[in-house]
């Protein structure tokens, strides 16, 4: 059972972040490529009329886990109260700056909520990248000073960065050099998906050129890799080793850079929908291939005191978990049934949809 909801959870988590995703990049286009009120207008509303029922993905992520694996929830909520506040507050402003854009005419009025949707965006991309970070890289679980916890061996804290800015100290940092890196990888993705995505759907005049940004951020995604996997190694030299132990888990690693390689054509690609799609196949890849590297542990401890956490030593009882599994299913198949009518009544393209007017 805890395979299950495990499982169920990782796929309800990556739906958020193919969906909520392209929201993101969708923010970081309008930042830094959109010029004209047009444009910005019709960006905005790719992002503004689809982001409320994406975020349903996270929320329904957030009560499976806090049912399934209440011990590691608690954990991780508490571990990374800061970031967690900051991540809260950008989801916030990402959403008034949305919603408020088109209230009034005044051009200053525009310009202060497109900024603040476009940098919360950018913010939101980076610390959800730094938070996967943090977790293939591990945390000081029972804060071990010395040889000695001083929290139950379940817990811990991590200040926004320690001084030496490494992952190899011994109370490392939520940001540090390795962190940052997975932070970039994370920007860049979803920056592509999101230009991927308002080539989809709207008619701006950007979208030839967004092609060319699409093909150049992945050669900078290519390298981003390559220098994360090295230092991913020097972290922990077993990193991959699940890799080898279970093949099928190769598959997943095989859709990141099915990704990557599918949008090096992105120039020549005609149906929309195929860079979409290879985008999706980059995120969805490189969630699961860092879930997979870890599993069972959800959350390594990086000293030799405290052991990691696991979908075993952090789950809820087998009665509390074959309950929830009607209520989940129920619960699922709603928000699917809303999805499918959401997306449906908002198919093609959305250039002259009604939205913030």
């Amino acid at each position: 059972m805890e395979i299950f909801w495990y499982i169920t959870i990782a796929i309800v988590l990556a739906m958020f972040f193919i969906l909520d995703g392209y929201d993101f990049g969708a923010g970081i286009i309008h930042l830094f490529f959109a010029k004209t009120e047009k444009d910005k207008e019709v960006i905005a509303k790719s992002a503004g009329l689809f982001w409320d029922s994406n975020e349903v993905w996270l929320v329904a992520g957030g009560g499976m886990l806090f049912m399934a694996f209440p011990t590691f929830y608690a954990s991780v909520f508490s571990g990374f109260y800061l970031p967690l506040i900051i991540v809260l507050w950008l989801i916030m402003l990402r959403a008034i700056g949305l919603e408020f854009r088109s209230q009034f005419k005044f051009q200053m009025w525009k310009d202060i909520w497109d900024s603040s949707f476009g940098v919360s965006s950018l913010l939101l991309a980076l610390f959800f990248g730094i938070a996967l970070g943090n977790i293939i890289r591990g945390v000081n679980l029972g804060g071990v000073e010395s040889g000695v916890s001083l929290y139950e061996s379940q817990y811990f804290f991590l200040p926004l960065w320690d001084s030496s800015f490494s992952p190899l100290c011994e109370s490392p940092g939520v940001i540090d050099w390795f962190t940052i890196i997975i932070g970039f990888i994370s920007v860049v993705t979803l920056a592509m998906h999101g230009a991927n995505w308002i080539i989809l759907k709207t008619n701006s005049s950007i979208n030839n050129k967004l092609k060319t940004v699409v093909f150049r951020l992945n050669i900078v995604l290519s390298i981003l890799t390559v220098i994360s996997l090295y230092a991913w190694q020097m972290i922990n030299p077993a990193a991959l080793n699940n890799f080898t132990e279970q093949p099928l888990f190769i598959l997943f690693p095989l859709l990141y850079f099915t990704g990557v390689i599918g949008l090096y054509f992105v120039k020549k690609i005609k149906n929309d929908l195929y860079p979409f799609l290879l985008s999706s196949l980059l995120v969805l890849g490189g969630i699961t291939s860092s879930l997979a590297s870890l599993f069972p542990v959800i959350l390594p401890s990086t000293n030799d005191i405290n052991g990691a956490l696991t979908i075993y030593n952090t789950t809820t009882n087998s009665y509390g978990l074959s309950v929830a599994l009607n209520w989940g299913i129920v619960g699922l198949i709603l928000v699917v049934v809303y999805f499918i009518i959401q997306k449906r009544m908002m198919s093609g393209k959305i250039d002259n949809m009604d939205y913030g007017h």
